[in-house]
């Protein structure tokens, strides 16, 4: 647990400077873009993450999985380098990949998305920078050797890099395109800065790169490989593809402000993602305390997010006016309700890893494919009913019934059923399912 808070301390310490930051050049881009402007510009930025979301894998699980040392806690060099070379090959199946679809899906975004038809070769460049600049498998890397330190003190570069770009852009460039150059120059330093502090913890070479090893050494890697991989695509869908289709359904304006609201509401998914991150190594390196930590870790999750909750309420509104001013505010209660489905997703994230940690990431994946399936159908009928609000419920839905079907699966495996009642005679009977 002391080496859990250890990494969550340099993750949350990231996460507080990145959050900081990013008040700071979203209040720059809404107040300089308009209600439409910064619509076209959530769009642009919402499509871009999506393919990045739907083509990549998380290779960093892969690594922290494969190139932990199966006999004892650490690191094994060799299965780390193999891990690597797996995740990297794998990375340029997603660029390649990615980048083809990308070109296919703003060919026909003029059909299905708000976006102006002189905005659309921005946003494939962007599509473009965002797959190229994939990045989970540095960050595995220094996870793997439990370098955050390294690694948040990297990843702080894309937060100064957007402040700094977009202050440029509004004084240079105060149109859409200013401030997507502004975030692609971000993702390209980030990704340098990463490789750069990751290949000095631990050399990557390419002769390590094959897309064979892993899977001769592991019966269900590429179980394991599609599993997260669909499970990052989920998570996708419930983010970006709901702006996009809050865009498609109710135009740029609502993406907007629903983006908006998005960002600070939701900011405790991006907490949940942290605790997840931080506790998935030692879930792997330690499987006997794996429950004990993700039940203590749920815990504090849930205090941390009725906290949230609360202060969402009562600062809430005059925290969209501070930050995009007064013609957002109007999202106010969009906004209290995603910071909900922030809170439950937060109690949710210990459970999700700890059904990833034990090799059952195609059940975290089914746990949260039918929710969010469901939330995308029900979505243009929410919004024709209450607008972003009406979203905003769709979201919590898709939240509430995935955390319930992560407990719900954890407490139905069997090699999570630690304790043990003896019958009458002394002879075991089936184990009881832990306490979480």
């Amino acid at each position: 647990m002391k080496r859990v808070f250890a990494n969550m301390g340099w993750l949350l310490g990231g996460r507080g400077f990145n959050a900081v930051l990013s008040l700071i050049y979203l209040a720059i881009a809404a107040r300089t873009l308009g209600t439409e402007g910064f619509g076209h510009f959530a769009l642009i930025i919402a499509l871009a993450q999506a393919m990045v979301g739907f083509s990549s894998f998380q290779t960093w699980q892969f690594i922290v999985r494969w190139g932990a040392d199966p006999d004892a806690p650490g690191v094994d060099l060799a299965r780390a380098r193999e891990a690597t070379g797996f995740a990297v090959g794998l990375d340029l199946i997603s660029v390649v990949g990615g980048s083809l679809v990308s070109v296919l899906v703003v060919m026909t975004a003029p059909l299905w998305l708000d976006v102006p038809r002189e905005l659309l070769w921005l946003a494939l460049f962007f599509c473009v920078v965002s797959l190229a600049t994939i990045r989970t498998t540095p960050t595995g890397i220094l996870r793997l050797h439990s370098a955050y330190g390294k690694a948040t003190g990297a990843e702080a570069v894309q937060p100064v890099v957007r402040t700094l770009g977009s202050v440029l852009a509004w004084w240079l460039m105060p149109d859409v395109t200013g401030f997507i150059l502004a975030y692609a120059a971000s993702e390209i330093l980030t990704f340098l800065a990463l490789w750069v502090v990751a290949a000095r913890v631990q050399p990557v070479s390419l002769a390590s790169v094959s897309l064979r090893t892993i899977p001769a050494r592991h019966r269900d890697a590429w179980r394991f490989v599609w599993s997260t991989n669909m499970s990052g695509s989920l998570a996708v869908a419930g983010k970006q593809v709901m702006i996009l289709l809050v865009g498609t359904f109710g135009g740029a304006y609502l993406a907007g402000g629903f983006r908006i609201a998005n960002q600070l509401g939701v900011a405790l998914i991006a907490l949940a993602q942290t605790i997840s991150k931080a506790i998935l190594p030692e879930l792997v390196q330690s499987r006997d305390g794996a429950v004990e930590i993700a039940r203590r870790m749920a815990n504090i999750a849930a205090m941390a997010g009725v906290t949230a909750v609360v202060t969402a309420i009562l600062f809430g509104r005059q925290g969209i006016a501070l930050v995009a001013g007064e013609q957002f505010t109007g999202f106010y209660w969009a906004m209290i309700i995603l910071s909900i489905a922030g809170a439950v997703e937060l109690v949710g994230a210990s459970l999700e890893s700890l059904l990833v940690s034990a090799g059952k990431a195609h059940v975290a994946f089914l746990v949260r494919l039918f929710p969010t399936i469901l939330a995308l159908l029900m979505l243009e009928m929410a919004i024709d009913w209450k607008g972003a609000q009406g979203a905003g419920f769709a979201v919590l839905g898709s939240s509430i019934l995935a955390v319930v079907g992560f407990y719900v699966a954890i407490v139905n495996l069997r090699q999570f059923r630690l304790v043990v009642e003896p019958d009458e005679e002394g002879a075991d009977q089936r184990p009881a399912p832990p306490k979480i």
